[in-house]
């Protein structure tokens, strides 16, 4: 079974690799990734080893590129996870997300359908739906909440979807949508509120905390969503859309305190920082049908998954130092620049 795996040198991306290569020996994972910024060519390094991993470097809007290697690998399953994500960068610049989240998603759909794949997988996100009451804390996204975008990245994502399954609908092609909330774990690029917290937190640095700190994320251990995204692409029903949760919501100003404690840090790091535009008040997932329907449930407590988080980066200080000097930017070409 061959398998590929887009934006793999992301943070979930490369955590789904890893994953994969681990739960399916027998299959051949062929990560595509165009290294922007967030890529990061050492999150794969273990992988690199792996006879049964290939990387390409691809940006997935070269429509020839993406034809070639479809051509040449005939993949039975295609996962996309390669996006642009930070809603801040959004907002400053529209047209990068709309150019590889909407015509990138078009190239891999079409792709897929000229060559048969068996299943293709749009990773999405809980944003599509836009945001809920604070003081209503009984509702909860589900599949069927219609989509209402506060920023130009997830108005992109929601682009995405609706071409994968309009795909689905006009072309037979066997998609599959996930739309998850806030991750968090491993690799996880530091310009995100956890990640950033905890490495700032260990140079003593500010911890920025938009307005008071009071909006609400559901969050979900990046092992559990990787595990739900294999169930999904195994076992989950074509045309669907599945929301995948970690029933653990909190506001984000507890989540900065909670990782002050668990460092022995001040809070006098914290400093509160003027609001994000349109920002989301708060996001809540019913995972109900992938519970109902392929069995799937969070398995990571908060308190088990930061721990283990804030150990990850403490022990690979390395990985995220050299993306605040960028040097990470060289990694690539130091594997690839002589072939």
């Amino acid at each position: 079974m061959k398998i590929v795996v887009t934006g793999g040198a992301g943070f979930i991306g490369g955590n789904f690799i890893h994953y994969t290569l681990e739960k399916r020996p027998d299959y051949k994972i062929i990560c595509l990734d165009s290294l922007t910024y967030a890529g990061n060519m050492e999150t794969l390094a273990s992988a690199l080893e792996n006879p049964a991993f290939r990387f390409e470097r691809v940006d997935i809007t070269d429509r020839a590129e993406v034809e070639r290697v479809f051509e040449e690998e005939k993949p039975d399953i295609v996962v996309n996870f390669a996006a642009e994500s930070h809603v801040d960068r959004s907002i400053g610049d529209p047209g990068v997300f709309v150019r590889t989240n909407v015509i990138g998603t078009q190239t891999l759909l079409e792709a897929s359908r000229r060559r048969g794949v068996m299943r293709y997988h749009q990773v999405s996100t809980d944003e599509v739906y836009g945001d809920l009451p604070l003081d209503r804390p009984d509702m909860l996204f589900t599949e069927e909440t219609p989509l209402r975008t506060s920023s130009p990245y997830s108005a992109s994502k929601a682009g995405a979807d609706l071409l994968a399954l309009a795909y689905f609908r006009t072309y037979k092609l066997p998609v599959s949508v996930s739309r998850c909330s806030n991750n968090y774990g491993p690799y996880h690029f530091p310009e995100k509120l956890i990640p950033l917290t905890i490495v700032n937190a260990l140079r003593d640095k500010p911890l920025p905390v938009y307005g008071k700190g009071e909006n609400v994320r559901d969050w979900l251990y990046v092992a559990d969503h990787c595990r739900a995204i294999d169930m999904i692409i195994h076992k989950g029903r074509e045309g669907e859309v599945y929301n995948i949760g970690g029933r653990n919501e909190m506001r984000n100003i507890d989540i900065v305190r909670r990782i002050v404690r668990e460092l022995g840090k001040s809070e006098e790091l914290i400093t509160y920082v003027g609001d994000r535009a349109g920002h989301d008040l708060r996001y809540g997932i019913d995972a109900g049908k992938m519970e109902r329907e392929l069995g799937w449930r969070s398995e990571t407590p908060f308190e088990e998954g930061i721990k283990r988080t804030i150990r990850w980066y403490m022990e690979n200080r390395g990985w995220w130092e050299r993306i605040l000097d960028g040097e990470y930017k060289k990694y690539y070409e130091k594997q690839y620049g002589n072939r």
